[in-house]
C-alpha cells in the first residue's frame, strides 16, 4: 500500500486548467442518492507545504500567554497547540485530498452458493493512478511499471471481459479501477449480465422442457458477458462526471506521465478508494452470521440483507383486499417489470430492459380505465408491476407464493389468463413478436385457451397502424419472464409481447448504457425543460400504439365488445413518461401526482431502478402515484379526510386506497391545488419467500442479499517516494524522542528553572 507524505508536497491549483469539481453530494449510504462526499471541496486545490502548516499553527497559538513561572506551562503549551490542531486539521486535509463527487461502486452481492462483486480493503486501497485509453496501455500497469500497484483509470470502451480478466490475473499490481463513461455507446454493445438471465429459477428444468432448459435452445442475450456476476478482489468504481475525469487525466499528465518511457519522477498523483464490504463467501454465510449477532449481541452487527422491495398492483374494478376472491371469479393479469441492473450499485437506467415495458402499461391501464362500461366488464383486470425480477424473479416468486398461501386477495385458480409485456422499444418493421410456452400448451384445454388468447391480440391490433403482431413457432421456449413462475406453479394461458423474436434487440441489456438514447428518446435542441416533457417523440408514439394493442385486448380478454375500437393510448401520457423516467425525474407532471413528503425523491437526472434493500424505492413510489393518478379519481375531500377516509361513511378503505397528493400548479404558477385521488393502486410485499422461510440455501427462490459497508468514497491526490516516507518517518520519530528527553529535563530540574521568588517578610529590628 502507498501512503501518502502530505508535509512536504504541494499541488499547483493552476496545473488543472480551470477545472472545477462539482458540488458534492451525501455521503455514501445504502438507497437512492448517489454516493457523494463526506465533506465539501476546497476552495483551492492544492497541498500545503508543512512550513505553512507550522505557521498558521504558531498564529493559532499566539494567543496563548502563560505566566513564566507557573509549573503548568507546558501542559498550558500543549494545549494551545492541540487547540490549532483541531481549528486547522480539517483545512489540511481538504488541501490534501480532491473527494471525486460522482461515482458509483461496485459492492458485494451474494446468493445461495456464491458472492460477486467487488471490494476495496478495509482502509480503503491506493495505487498510483495510470490511465488506459488502448489496451497496449495495459503493459505498463501488468508489468513494466516500477511503482505498483495502480489505480487504473479504464477508458469505458475497453471495460470489457477480456481486459478484465488480464487485471484481475495481475490483482497484486492493481489497487483498484476507476471506469469512465463511454461516448458514444461501444457500437458493438455492452451487457454485463449473463446470456442465460435467470438461469434455473424459471420454468424450464430437466424434469420440464428439459431440451429448453439452461438457455439450450438459443441464448437470449447473446452479448452478454457475465461480467457483473464475478467476483473481483480490488475496487471498481465509476465515474460518473466528466469533468472529474478530466481532472484525474490532467492530474496525471501533470505527474505520472513521462517522456521516452522512463519512470516518472515523485510525487506522483494517486486515487484512493473506499468499498470495504462487510459480508463473505455467500448469503447462506452472512445470513447466518447476522442472526446469531441478533441473538446473542446488545448492539448487533448486521453484514448483509435481502433484496427486496415492493410489487405494484392495481384493479380495473375495486375489490374488498381484507379478503380473497371467490373461486369463480375471473381476473386477466397484465404484468411487467420495474427493475434493472448494471455492473455499479444504483446505476440501472433500464430504458429498454424495463421502463419502456411498465410505462406502456401505464398507459395501457390508463387507456383501459377510461372505457366507458369499464366498471361493468364481465371479469377483472389486473395490472401487476414486478420488483426484483432480475434477480432470479423476486416479485413474481413472491406473488405467486402469496396466492398459494391465501396471502394475496387474488388467488392463482383466479386467473384466466396472462398478458406481459417484455421488451417493446426496439422493433423492426412494426413487428411484436407473441411467445407462448410450448410445454403448457400440450394439455389441450391450455392450447385452446391460448389460440383465443392470440386471436384476440390479433384482432387488437388490427386497427393500430403502428403495431403488427406476428406468432411464433410452437417448438419455441418463452424469454426470461414473470409467467414462468405462474408456470412453475399452475397452467396458466399466458403469452408475453416482445420486440424480438429469439435473442434480444437490446445490445445493453442491463448495463449502463440502457439509457434513454437506446431508445432513440431525443428532443429537438433549445427547448425548455418544460416543452420537453411535452414534446411527443417518436418512441412515445410508437409505445402508444402498443399501449392501445394492449388495452384493447385486455378489454376483450375481460369480456369487452361495445367500446373496443374507442379505447385509444394517450402519446402525450407516454412522453411524459418518458422524460420523466428517463430524462429528469423533477419535472412540473411528477411533481403534481406525488404526496408532498415525497418531493425529494425526485432528482434532476433520471430514476434509477435497482431493487435495492431499503424500499420502497425512489421509483417504485412514482410508479405507484402514476398509476394511481392515471386509472383513480380526485375526489372531494379534505387532507384529513383522505388520509383517514374512515371518517366519510361514504367511502371504504379496504376497497381502495386514497393519497393527498400536491396537485398542479394555479393559474399564476404560484402556489399548486392539492387534491385527493382515491384509487385501486396498491403496493405488495417483493421479498424472496426464502427469507421468510429461512431457507437460505434454497434453489426454488432468489436468495440473493447486499453486503453492508460503512464507507464508500473515492479521492485523488499526490504521493511521496518511499525513500521519502522514511526519512519523514525517522525524522519525525527522531523529534518525539528529542522531545520527550527535554521534557524529561525540564520536568526533573523544574525547582531549579522555574524558582518562585519568596515573599518579602517582616523586619524586626
Amino acid at each position: 500500500m502507498v501512503a501518502s507524505t502530505s508535509a512536504s508536497l504541494r499541488i499547483d491549483s493552476r496545473k488543472f486548467h480551470g477545472y472545477e469539481l462539482p458540488a458534492p453530494g451525501a455521503p455514501g449510504h445504502r438507497d437512492g442518492a448517489r454516493v457523494g462526499l463526506e465533506r465539501p471541496l476546497p476552495e483551492k486545490v492544492g497541498i500545503e507545504a508543512s512550513a505553512q502548516l507550522r505557521g498558521k499553527m504558531a498564529t493559532a497559538g499566539g494567543g496563548c500567554v502563560a505566566d513564566p513561572g507557573s509549573r503548568s506551562l507546558l501542559r498550558l503549551l500543549s494545549f494551545c497547540v492541540l487547540l490549532a490542531g483541531l481549528c486547522e486539521g480539517n483545512s489540511v486535509e481538504r488541501k490534501i485530498y480532491i473527494p471525486l463527487n460522482k461515482t458509483a461502486p461496485c459492492v458485494r452481492l451474494l446468493n445461495a452458493t456464491h458472492q460477486i462483486g467487488c471490494q476495496s480493503s478495509i482502509s480503503g486501497d491506493t495505487g498510483v493512478i495510470h490511465v488506459v485509453e488502448k489496451e497496449e496501455d495495459l503493459q505498463w500497469v501488468l508489468t513494466d511499471g516500477p511503482n505498483p500497484p495502480y489505480v487504473v483509470l479504464l477508458e469505458g470502451t475497453l471495460f470489457t471481459r477480456d481486459v478484465m480478466e488480464k487485471l484481475k490475473g495481475r490483482s497484486g499490481r492493481i489497487a483498484g479501477l476507476a471506469v469512465s463513461l463511454a461516448k458514444p455507446s461501444p457500437a458493438s454493445g455492452f451487457s454485463p449480465s449473463v446470456q442465460c438471465p435467470n438461469d434455473g429459477f424459471g420454468v424450464y428444468s430437466n424434469s420440464y422442457g428439459s431440451q429448453f432448459a439452461h438457455c439450450r435452445a438459443f441464448q437470449w442475450n447473446k452479448v452478454g458477458d457475465g461480467l457483473a456476476y464475478e467476483d473481483f478482489s480490488f475496487p471498481i468504481f465509476l465515474l460518473e462526471d466528466e469533468n472529474e475525469t478530466n481532472v484525474i487525466k490532467q492530474c496525471y499528465r501533470d505527474h505520472n506521465l513521462s517522456p521516452n518511457g522512463s519512470a516518472p519522477a515523485f510525487p506522483l498523483c494517486a486515487m484512493q478508494l473506499f468499498s470495504h464490504m462487510h459480508a463473505v463467501v455467500s448469503t447462506v454465510t452472512c445470513m447466518r452470521r447476522s442472526l446469531i449477532q441478533s441473538s446473542f449481541s446488545i448492539s448487533p452487527e448486521i453484514v448483509c440483507d435481502p433484496l427486496s422491495d415492493y410489487n405494484v398492483w392495481s384493479l380495473l374494478k375495486p375489490i374488498n383486499t381484507s379478503g380473497t376472491l371467490e373461486p369463480d371469479d375471473r381476473v386477466v393479469v397484465a404484468a411487467t417489470r420495474l427493475d434493472s441492473r448494471s455492473f455499479f450499485w444504483n446505476v440501472a437506467p433500464g430504458a429498454e430492459s424495463a421502463v419502456a415495458s411498465f410505462i406502456t402499461q401505464l398507459a395501457a391501464a390508463e387507456a383501459l380505465q377510461k372505457a366507458p362500461d369499464a366498471a361493468t366488464l364481465p371479469r377483472n383486470v389486473m395490472f401487476v408491476f414486478f420488483q426484483g425480477e432480475t434477480f432470479d424473479y423476486i416479485g413474481s416468486s413472491r406473488m405467486v407464493y402469496d396466492m398459494e398461501n391465501g396471502k394475496f386477495p387474488v388467488q392463482l385458480e383466479n386467473i384466466d389468463s396472462f398478458v406481459e409485456l417484455g421488451q417493446v422499444a426496439l422493433r423492426n418493421s412494426l413487428e411484436l413478436w407473441m411467445h407462448t410456452d410450448p410445454m403448457s400448451q400440450k394439455n389441450e384445454t391450455v392450447l385452446n385457451q391460448v389460440e383465443v388468447l392470440l386471436s384476440t391480440l390479433e384482432q387488437s391490433g388490427a386497427g393500430v397502424p403502428t403495431v403488427v403482431l406476428r406468432r411464433l413457432n410452437q417448438s419455441q421456449p418463452l424469454p426470461p419472464s414473470s409467467l414462468q413462475r405462474f408456470l412453475r406453479a399452475r397452467n396458466v394461458s399466458g403469452v408475453v409481447l416482445a420486440d424480438h423474436s429469439d435473442s434480444f434487440h437490446n445490445l445493453y441489456y442491463q448495463s449502463i448504457y440502457d439509457t434513454a438514447e437506446n431508445i432513440n428518446v431525443t428532443y429537438p435542441a433549445g427547448q425548455s425543460p418544460e416543452e420537453d416533457l411535452n414534446f411527443v417523440t417518436d418512441t412515445a408514439k410508437a409505445l402508444a400504439g402498443v399501449a392501445t394493442v394492449l388495452a384493447r385486448a385486455l378489454y376483450r380478454l375481460a369480456g369487452g365488445a361495445s367500446f373496443n375500437d374507442t379505447i385509444q393510448a394517450d402519446p402525450h401520457t407516454v412522453t411524459r413518461l418518458l422524460y420523466g423516467f428517463l430524462v429528469r425525474a423533477n419535472n412540473s407532471w411528477f411533481q403534481s401526482i406525488l404526496r408532498p413528503d415525497l418531493r425529494s425523491y425526485l432528482g434532476d437526472g433520471p430514476l434509477q431502478h435497482y431493487i435495492a434493500v431499503s424500499s420502497p424505492t425512489n421509483a417504485t413510489y412514482v410508479v405507484q402515484y402514476a398509476l394511481a393518478n392515471l386509472t383513480g379519481k380526485v375526489i372531494d375531500l379534505t387532507r384529513e379526510q383522505c388520509q383517514d377516509p374512515s371518517q366519510v361513511p361514504t367511502e371504504n378503505k379496504d376497497l381502495y386506497e386514497y393519497t393527498w397528493v400536491q396537485g398542479p400548479l394555479n393559474a399564476n404558477e404560484t402556489d399548486r391545488l392539492p387534491r385527493c385521488v382515491r384509487s385501486t393502486a396498491r403496493l405488495a410485499r417483493a421479498l424472496s419467500p426464502a427469507f421468510e422461510l429461512k431457507q437460505w440455501g434454497s434453489t426454488e427462490y432468489s436468495t440473493w442479499t447486499e453486503s453492508r459497508w460503512k464507507d464508500i468514497r473515492a479521492r485523488i491526490f499526490l504521493i511521496a517516494s518511499k525513500e521519502l516516507e522514511f526519512i519523514t518517518l525517522i525524522v519525525g520519530f527522531g523529534i518525539l524522542v528529542f522531545s520527550l528527553i527535554v521534557t524529561y529535563c525540564i520536568n526533573a530540574k523544574a525547582d531549579v528553572l522555574f524558582i518562585t521568588p519568596r515573599e518579602p517578610g517582616s523586619v524586626s529590628y
